[in-house]
């Protein structure tokens, strides 16, 4: 085992495997900045599935247990159940999981989980069209992302619910939304946070954790605390008095930067030991130069091992200002 220079493992792995995606949500690639003439990424540019394989090997030896298949929209790239078979034969991996805007989810959700795919957190805001479809930003309803659910559900894939809380735009139907969608998935509401350059992120915008619970409770419903379930788990767990569960991701009121396991491969062979981080290290151009597996190691080993990553936990006057990596560009 492998940990850097705050004692933390290497446990997680989430790999990119594109830069698009067909929504523009406002906290994440703003239509405004990623419009019609954007430039994305030439399918040269990524790395292939085989290079991608041998990367997760490579960080597997290392360490990884979980692997999570981000983008952008990952269900964009083409022959994605290809990958995941691939990913799945390597030997130590305990869980593969996608995060997904669930769109194509119909389409795709029995393909990947005779792949071997496992899990699925899917995004969705709001259950109000109109709130939903200005978050999204092209107007696109709840109805299809609920239908990505019940296709995720039918396949046999586990499900969890990503929601992005942002005050004056969602914030006033959480007890609604939770209560509507407990009984599908669990739940979790998520601080917004500054990833990126282009969110108009503001303090003012975030609904703290512990507000959104008081906003869930009643009268008659009230929390308990559950313990995690393994070192590095990024949401604090709830349970109502009438059985039900929530999540709460609070990267901006309670940083989790202490326990943080996770290193990010971009779509282009870049790898990221921050989501807020300013730069990558260089993968691909190694990869493609003939690099050997033992090579490979000692080069993701060394970078870890100097990793000193705590954004979150140190938030404030000396972060202000530093240029960030797009999430749409190595997943949140």
């Amino acid at each position: 085992m492998i940990t850097d220079q705050f004692g933390r493992p290497l446990r997680d792995l989430r790999i990119s495997v594109t830069d698009r995606c067909n929504l523009r949500c406002t906290y994440c690639m703003p239509a405004e900045v990623f419009g019609p003439d954007y430039a994305f990424l030439p399918q040269s540019e990524l790395l292939s599935f085989e290079e991608t394989e041998r990367v997760s090997r490579v960080m597997v030896d290392l360490g990884v247990q979980k692997l999570r298949l981000t983008g952008g929209e990952p269900l964009l790239r083409r022959d994605l159940p290809a990958l995941v078979e691939r990913l799945a034969r390597i030997e130590g991996v305990q869980d593969i999981a996608m995060t997904t805007n669930g769109l194509l989810l119909p389409r795709f959700a029995a393909e990947l989980k005779a792949a071997g795919l496992q899990r699925v957190t899917v995004s969705l805001d709001a259950l109000d069209a109109e709130t939903f479809g200005q978050m999204n930003g092209l107007g696109v309803s709840p109805e299809r992302v609920l239908a990505g659910i019940d296709a995720a559900l039918s396949a046999g894939l586990g499900v969890k619910l990503n929601t992005v809380v942002k005050r004056g735009a969602n914030d006033a139907g959480l007890a609604e939304f939770w209560r509507e969608l407990r009984g599908k998935a669990l739940v979790r509401f998520i601080e917004f946070m500054d990833v990126g350059n282009h969110n108009g992120w503001n303090l003012d915008s975030v609904v703290p954790s512990a507000e959104v619970l008081d906003r869930l409770a009643g009268e008659d419903l009230t929390f308990t605390p559950l313990p995690p379930r393994h070192p590095g788990e990024v949401a604090t767990r709830f349970i109502s008095n009438d059985g039900h569960e929530v999540g709460l991701i609070s990267s901006v009121t309670a940083p989790f930067c202490g326990d943080c396991s996770r290193l990010r491969l971009s779509a282009t062979g870049q790898l990221y030991t921050c989501l807020f981080a300013a730069q990558g290290y260089d993968l691909k151009t190694p990869l493609r130069a003939g690099e050997t597996g033992v090579q490979l190691r000692e080069r993701i080993a060394g970078l870890w091992q100097a990793r000193r990553d705590r954004y979150s936990e140190e938030r404030g006057e000396q972060t202000a200002g530093r240029p960030r990596i797009e999430m749409s560009f190595i997943g949140g």
